[in-house]
């Protein structure tokens, strides 16, 4: 149970409790995204989950197996933290200090003056990033929903089409296939939209010869997926489909590079080398890749500043990509499990060209 990881991450603070109100935090503890609320664990073994009316009924049914109490609120959040702290003697309290706002940090601390306020850091985020078996199947889950409606989306990318109808036409389909909700906000770029790594869909019109890039991603109880595709509409030129296999031969280069203990500058590098061998890495305009959990974007990230290191447990994207201004860009991502046995690929489209 995670409640336990939590109380073991207190003790090993020498605190007396920790505060979760960061809305992926609180869910890691109680099982689910309340929009507002608290989550009080203490050092002796107490979980408390306080909500609001609206969240009442759900924090009892999560709590069913999260083993919180659950307290709905007669006033103000601080207060019934307040009167659980008083109860259970606590003096020194974990805090997230990297997520929480200044405004409701003065509130917290002015109820909680008798409290010592220990920055948490990314302590529980080091802790969220070893996924366990029950989270790796959620995440797998939420690819399989991603993938189903990708396939199922094929057929109508075709001339004539825009980015914006067949991006809600995507987001649809996922829903329809049982994703929660999409992992962000789905890109779908066709011509030389693609270049722009972070697009926005609107109003351009697909054409023969096109590239079409989609990154997007389903959510299985909080648990996110992460894939990008790229293909070619109609026919791609000779220069398309050299640039095409140079980012898929980079992108096995970091795959192949991926283990326990790898730094993830070096990944970057595996990745990145390939790229500059035909020059190209020039047009490389982001990190190979980033966690993936309960946050579309956690933990840590491959890029040649990091300073972190990949281990057994962690779910990390993989996903070189090179954009051309005004011309084309190309990324192919795949989602990794570094399992106890190596790493995992729990992406399963196929990744060699696609022309439609």
């Amino acid at each position: 149970m995670n409640t336990e990881k939590i109380i073991n991450l207190i003790k090993e603070n020498h605190a007396d409790a920790i505060l979760l109100l960061n809305e992926s935090n609180m869910h890691y503890a109680c099982g689910f995204s309340p929009s507002e609320g608290a989550v009080f664990i203490t050092a002796d073994g107490a979980g408390y989950h306080i909500v609001d009316s609206r969240y009442t009924e759900t924090a009892e049914n999560h709590a069913k197996r999260t083993g919180l109490n659950v307290i709905e609120i007669s006033s103000k959040f601080t207060d019934e933290v307040d009167k659980i702290a008083k109860k259970h003697n606590v003096k020194t309290i974990l805090f997230e200090n990297e997520t929480i706002s200044f405004a409701k940090y003065n509130d917290y601390s002015k109820v909680l003056h008798y409290a010592e306020f220990i920055n948490l850091d990314n302590k529980l985020m080091q802790l969220r990033n070893i996924k366990d078996i029950a989270e790796i199947n959620l995440i797998k889950d939420a690819n399989n929903i991603a993938e189903k409606s990708f396939m199922e989306l094929l057929p109508e990318v075709k001339a004539g089409k825009t980015e914006k109808e067949l991006a809600a036409l995507f987001d649809y389909l996922m829903a329809k296939n049982a994703s929660d909700g999409v992992s962000f906000d789905t890109i779908l770029l066709t011509g030389e939209h693609t270049s722009m790594p972070h697009g926005v869909p609107g109003d351009k019109v697909i054409k023969e010869g096109d590239f079409v890039l989609f990154d997007f991603g389903a959510t299985c109880q909080g648990y996110h997926s992460d894939m990008t595709r790229t293909v070619a509409v109609g026919y791609a030129t000779d220069e398309m489909i050299e640039d095409y296999n140079l980012v898929l031969k980079a992108q096995m280069a970091g795959i192949k590079a991926l283990s326990d203990g790898a730094k993830c500058a070096d990944v970057y590098k595996a990745a990145y080398d390939v790229l500059e061998s035909r020059n190209r890495a020039k047009y490389f305009r982001h990190s190979l890749g980033h966690g993936v959990g309960l946050d579309i974007h956690e933990g840590y990230n491959a890029s040649p500043k990091s300073s972190d290191t990949y281990k057994t447990g962690n779910v990390t994207s993989v996903e070189p990509g090179i954009y051309i201004p005004d011309k084309y860009g190309i990324r192919i991502e795949d989602l990794l499990y570094l399992s106890p046995h190596g790493p995992e690929n729990l992406s399963k489209i196929t990744k060699e060209l696609i022309i439609l």
